[in-house]
């Protein structure tokens, strides 16, 4: 019996399984927090290209899975495997961590180290993804349905409250630590780095705890040959051949009845996924689109994973308890679909609000002693001074006064310059005008912005009450939909849906050319169609049930067994009354 935790129907082995994917989600948001700033600022890419790359990477993360699931399930068993990836994990990590180091070689050297580090840290975070969940799944009985349910819920907070510790502490390191006079991108890397080592040695401290199912030998394997038969019998079958109930059914010939079944269970799950990538095109824009949207950078990841962490009691607690007394079914799917459309109704918002935001991105350089941030903000400030020179800024992080400005031309005549209040949005002139000092008389060409940054504040809440109906709700659906020796596949599936999102977002942002708004339309568009036939799948959809499926082919497995038995009896006691005849003779 495994332990259980402060008497109550929860694993002890649960805690170390959650503490350890906080760990590992506060390492890879840590550092997916300025990874586009890194990009922006450090690479010195333009937005495209940065937000090309970020989604690239992004999506790697979720192919991956497919690779440690097929590894897990069919070979080392899924806590060897989360161990040996974990290890690629953290070697990526600190690969990265060194290309961010001014020092170490030229541009190009950071940009070979950067994208080999992030080419390990995908393979490691992606191919312990569907392991960790599903192995946290495998430490509850079958008597335990409504706690393993809550462990999902749990499971997911710990990934957010790792994510919002992450993006408040990695973007503080960047910014306030500066090395050899640059922002500490090597900094805000080496310590999610060394939070994924503190991941992986606490889940090896709680080794003894686990509950560990062996792998069932090349499951993909299985599979695929099953497949590949039944789609050749068929084709090579006579007109004459009875007919079959399910096309999967023409492999009875050299495959199991269990194995026909289970494969026909994962095809049915994988085959209702297909209209999920829209959702996720649209949900891990947060990180690109949205946070070029923001005056912050890290408010993207902030808001939601704050949210998220308020949502989930809520939903758990309130809502759905609310809605059960209503007498109204909340099938997983319906939870899924209606998290689909508060995604689409958050892309409207993020519209109105793209809308609404005056944009006037400009090259300029400012000579000023008080030091300047290079964050990317909504606008920067256009400024021209005439007569004696021109001063000029790249980016101006936030509202601010500037007392103390030197021109470019004739810094010392004017080294002394007062441009004082200039406001986000807005373009300025200044004319430089000398009787015995020189003055800046400032003339303001385009009125500020006057959106203020509250207004995404509605787009976040709708987008984080679809994620707790859709991601939550996927991520147990697909755990409970799965046999026992597919789990990790399925949660592979489940965790694909997500990479085929970010390649549409690369689609339509190198391909599409269109402007942010009508970007954002859309996305919003097409996920309310794709919603529309999510809806239709689902009501034709009918559950799953592994552990009946095992009940079943158990009680076969013993009748055949019983049917061994009393045949064997039989013959031996017909081969004793024919001794006994012979006897006689």
């Amino acid at each position: 019996m495994a332990k259980k935790l402060c008497g109550t129907n929860y694993p002890l082995s649960i805690c170390f399984i959650v503490v350890n994917e906080f760990c590992e989600r506060f390492s890879y948001y840590g550092m997916k927090a300025v990874l586009t700033l890194y990009f922006l600022s450090y690479l010195k890419w333009d937005k495209d290209l940065s937000t090309a790359v970020y989604h690239a990477f992004s999506g790697l993360c979720y192919f991956t899975p497919i690779l440690g699931a097929l590894i897990a399930d069919s070979w080392l068993g899924k806590f060897k495997t989360i161990i040996y990836l974990s290890i690629v994990y953290v070697i990526g990590h600190v690969i990265k961590s060194v290309g961010a180091i001014p020092t170490v070689g030229n541009k190009d050297v950071h940009i070979a180290l950067s994208m080999l580090g992030l080419i390990l840290i995908a393979f490691g975070t992606g191919g312990i993804k569907p392991c960790v969940a599903a192995f946290g799944g495998d430490q509850f009985d079958e008597d335990s349905m409504k706690e393993r349910q809550k462990f999902f819920s749990i499971f997911y907070m710990s990934i957010n409250a790792g994510s919002l510790l992450s993006t408040v502490i990695t973007p503080v390191l960047r910014g306030d630590v500066k090395c050899f006079g640059e922002d500490c991108y090597a900094l805000a890397f080496g310590v999610p780095a060394a939070l994924m080592m503190v991941a992986l040695a606490v889940f090896i401290f709680g080794s003894s705890l686990y509950k560990k199912n062996p792998p069932q030998g090349n499951i993909l394997l299985q599979v695929c040959n099953c497949i590949g038969f039944a789609i050749k019998n068929r084709w090579n079958s006579s007109k004459s051949a009875p007919k079959r109930t399910h096309w999967l059914d023409w492999a009875e010939d050299k495959y199991s009845k269990r194995l026909i079944e289970e494969i026909r269970m994962v095809l049915r799950v994988l085959v209702l996924y297909i209209p999920l990538p829209m959702f996720w095109a649209l949900f891990d824009q947060q990180g690109s689109r949205w946070t070029l949207q923001a005056t912050r950078m890290n408010l993207a990841f902030m808001l939601n994973a704050l949210m998220i962490l308020l949502f989930v009691p809520i939903f758990d607690l309130i809502i759905y308890p609310l809605v059960s007394l209503c007498r109204i079914n909340i099938r997983p799917l319906r939870k899924m679909a209606t998290g689909m459309i508060f995604a689409a109704l958050a892309f409207g918002a993020a519209t109105l609000v793209e809308v609404n935001v005056v944009v006037r991105m400009s090259n300029f350089i400012l000579f000023t002693s008080k030091p300047f941030s290079t964050m990317h903000v909504i606008s920067s400030v256009q400024v021209f001074v005439m007569v004696i020179g021109v001063i000029k800024k790249r980016f101006i992080p936030f509202l601010c006064r500037y007392p103390s400005v030197n021109c470019s031309a004739r810094p010392e005549t004017c080294d002394s310059l007062n441009l004082g209040l200039l406001d986000f949005g807005a373009s300025y002139t200044f004319i430089l005008l000398q009787v015995s000092t020189i003055v800046a008389k400032r003339m303001e060409d385009v009125e500020a912005n006057n959106v203020h940054i509250a207004w995404q504040i509605p787009q976040y809440v709708l987008l984080t009450a679809g994620e707790v109906m859709f991601s939550i709700t996927g991520l147990e659906f697909s755990y409970s939909q799965a046999p026992t020796n597919m789990k990790s596949v399925l949660q592979a599936g489940w965790l694909l849906t997500v990479a085929f999102g970010n390649v549409i977002v690369l689609i339509v942002a190198e391909g599409a050319g269109l402007e942010q708004w009508k970007e954002f339309l859309l996305f919003a568009g097409l996920l309310l169609g794709v919603c529309v036939i999510f809806s239709i799948m689902a009501y034709f959809y009918t559950n799953n049930d592994p552990e009946q499926l095992d009940k079943i082919f158990l009680e076969d497995s013993r009748w055949d067994e019983d049917e061994d038995d009393n045949m064997k009896k039989k013959n031996e006691e017909i081969q004793l009354n024919k001794a006994g005849k012979s006897t006689r003779l």
